[in-house]
């Protein structure tokens, strides 16, 4: 009998830390601008976080099959916990830059952390093969339901400055809505103990093979690719997004809030055309194929002249830009052996987050000192690049499900 019970653990946890995350993705930058942080420093703290969640990606790619997943896990949403709720205590850039790196604060408004590395190696055993694409959908839609409800999460501090009674200072209601993201964050830490032992790794504790070399090869390809597209996917979080918004059009956290609340809900609904588009067209071409309209919908949102404009090409762009996320970890998953899913997971996020955490420093420096499009435009044109070489290296490597039965 298959761990069913395991999938619906993992679509609960998923859903309440990207609750989290879509809640402090579009907090941070007015929680750090309220502290009078440039564009600079505000850059800096979020690539701390993601430099804190790549450090931990490290960690559980070579420890967690040995130490016990679910042992794992539950250490990494204490730590998040822990770091959300030290950002309350200090307005020092370099001491929020310390708080954002212990506990993977993640400015980028979408969960990519090293929990998600684990579940990621835990899902497919929960599936057949058939099944695993559309079961990392599911996954998926849970995280964006939650990344969707996250952003409006980010209207609270009005609603806590307002219970807090008249003349509350806004400092108020945004301290309540940092605490608020620090509990979130600890609840995982509550179900991650309800896994079954079929999420542990099937391999010896203390003996896990050396990966094969098909998988390093695959891997070294993926990994630069994905080193790419993590760049460009750097130059554009949730944190500097916000920041985008409110400084080029004035719009405020109660109009941003929502705004990304409809993009998760794109992102959601997303997911499920991916699974569906991928039986048709296969994962590597759907993963292309709906990627790179989205980049280029992106560059016009730099070239926007108004904010209702904007933001309708931005709900286009993200109704895309998440229909590679369900197929590439499907993908991944599929190119290399059970034993070797955490590995491979951990490996190729840790590119990721390691790029991720490389741009954000220097697209704030950009917003700052040139303008504040460039960083949307940097960062597109990268991704745009990744897909093209993508399909040029991968389209002849299928999974089990794509391959012909003789």
């Amino acid at each position: 009998m298959r761990p069913v019970n395991d999938r619906r653990v993992l679509y609960a946890t998923a859903f309440l830390r990207a609750l989290a995350t879509g809640m402090i993705g579009v907090l941070l930058g007015f929680y750090l601008a309220a502290d009078r942080l440039d564009g600079r420093a505000i850059g800096a703290i979020v690539a701390a976080g993601l430099a804190g969640a790549a450090v931990a990606t490290l960690g559980v790619t070579a420890t967690a099959d040995r130490l016990g997943r679910r042992r794992v896990l539950v250490t990494l949403a204490l730590l998040s916990a822990a770091g959300g709720a030290a950002l309350l205590f200090t307005a020092h850039p370099v001491a929020l830059a310390f708080a954002a790196f212990v506990g993977m604060v993640n400015g980028m408004g979408r969960d990519r952390g090293a929990s998600l590395v684990l579940e990621q190696a835990v899902l497919p055993a929960a599936v057949s093969d058939r099944e695993r694409t559309f079961a990392f959908a599911g996954y998926n839609v849970a995280q964006d339901m939650g990344h969707a409800l996250g952003g409006l999460l980010a209207a609270a501090p009005r609603l806590i400055q307002h219970l807090a009674g008249p003349g509350a200072p806004e400092s108020t209601g945004l301290r309540g809505a940092i605490a608020l993201y620090a509990a979130l964050s600890l609840l995982p830490a509550l179900l991650y103990p309800l896994l079954s032992v079929a999420a542990e790794s099937a391999a010896p504790a203390r003996q896990l093979p050396p990966l094969s070399p098909a998988t390093r090869h695959i891997l070294w390809r993926l990994g630069s690719l994905f080193a790419l597209d993590g760049l460009g996917g750097g130059f554009l979080t949730a944190t500097l997004l916000s920041y985008f918004f409110h400084e080029r059009f004035g719009v405020g956290i109660e109009v941003v809030g929502p705004l990304f609340f409809g993009a998760r809900v794109a992102n959601a609904l997303s997911h499920l055309g991916a699974a569906w588009l991928a039986r048709r067209i296969g994962l590597v071409n759907t993963m292309v194929f709906t990627h790179i309209p989205s980049s280029l919908l992106l560059v016009t949102v730099a070239f926007a002249p108004s904010f209702p404009v904007a933001a309708a090409l931005f709900l286009l762009r993200e109704g895309l830009v998440e229909m590679d996320v369900p197929t590439r970890q499907s993908y991944v998953m599929a190119v290399v052996k059970p034993e070797e899913r955490t590995r491979a997971s951990g490996i190729t996020h840790i590119v990721r987050l390691a790029s991720w955490a490389a741009a954000p420093t220097l697209a704030g420096a950009l917003m700052q000192g040139l303008s504040l499009m460039t960083p949307l435009v940097i960062g597109a044109g990268m991704k745009i690049l990744y897909d093209i070489l993508l399909w040029r290296s991968f389209r002849g490597l299928r999974p089990p499900e794509e391959q012909t039965t003789p």
